[in-house]
């Protein structure tokens, strides 16, 4: 009961860290210049700027809400899809069909031996410049980690039995249905999925801060989001400046929260999914 209650906890801590991050995003401003301005350089509890502002006197949770916008999508697409490949691993390995379980093991060491960085950087770069989103780069970062899922999620079904194991469910009468998504996917694989999907995620968004943040350095274009649009790396590349007396100790302190908060849902979910 006590280990129930636990994952309950951690389950609800989750929801509300997915939520104070990312619902946000859907109230985001589309310019950052929307609405009222106020003084430059305000701290937390300003009146009509709560989070301070920045050296224009923009509201910083515009900032936080623009990045929530620029990530979400894309980073929860890139982690059901590595889910979907992950459950394709385990199906495969309980199935029984040794060619096209070799076939897709190569195609998966193919794709696993890419260096991950070269291409996300060859794939951001060829995105036209009328069209820059998270959402391609999200998706190449999930094809390339999806022969890592494929190969965790089969060694989970092969320390079950396998085809064995299918099988024993079958002579007792099972379907098909129950034996694959309830039994296999459901109660076994499932710690394995979400654990996968969910560093998939939090690998995206921490992505997306990278690349951004390396962009806003150089002064250049973004290969994440439009010109009107602010990412999440903004506030700590604003909160940097902090070291060097200006005053936007606030921004860096909003911009690592929000970081930190990705990564405490990471642990959150991985915890409340864990294998009994």
């Amino acid at each position: 009961m006590d280990k129930l209650l636990s994952r309950k906890v951690l389950g609800i801590l989750a929801v509300l860290a997915f939520a104070l991050l990312f619902v946000p995003g859907l109230f985001a401003p589309e310019h950052l210049a929307d609405g009222a301005s106020f003084e430059p350089w305000l701290g937390f509890g300003s009146e009509g700027a709560p989070l301070g502002t920045d050296r224009s006197g923009h509201p910083l949770h515009r900032y936080a809400m623009q990045g929530a916008a620029v990530v979400a999508g894309p980073s929860l697409i890139a982690g059901l899809v590595v889910m979907a490949f992950g459950v394709m691993g385990g199906l495969l390995a309980c199935a029984g069909w040794p060619r096209l379980e070799a076939a897709v093991q190569g195609f998966g060491e193919l794709i696993g031996a890419l260096p991950r960085m070269v291409v996300i950087l060859v794939v951001a770069l060829l995105l036209p410049k009328d069209a820059r989103s998270l959402t391609p780069i999200a998706l190449t970062w999930a094809l390339l980690s999806a022969p890592g899922a494929m190969d965790e999620a089969a060694a989970v079904a092969g320390r079950l039995g396998g085809t064995r194991f299918v099988e024993a469910l079958r002579a007792h009468g099972f379907s098909g249905f129950r034996i694959y998504l309830v039994h296999v996917v459901g109660m076994n694989l499932r710690p394995v999925l979400v654990r996968q999907g969910v560093d998939t995620l939090v690998q995206v968004v921490f992505l997306e801060i990278g690349l951004s943040y390396l962009a806003v350095q150089d002064s250049e274009p973004s290969f994440t989001h439009g010109d009107s649009t602010r990412s999440w790396a903004d506030l700590l590349y604003m909160g940097y400046g902090y070291f060097l007396e200006v005053p936007s100790g606030h921004a860096l302190v909003l911009g690592l929260g929000l970081v930190g908060i990705v990564a405490l849902f990471g642990v959150l979910v991985n915890r409340a999914a864990r294998a009994r």
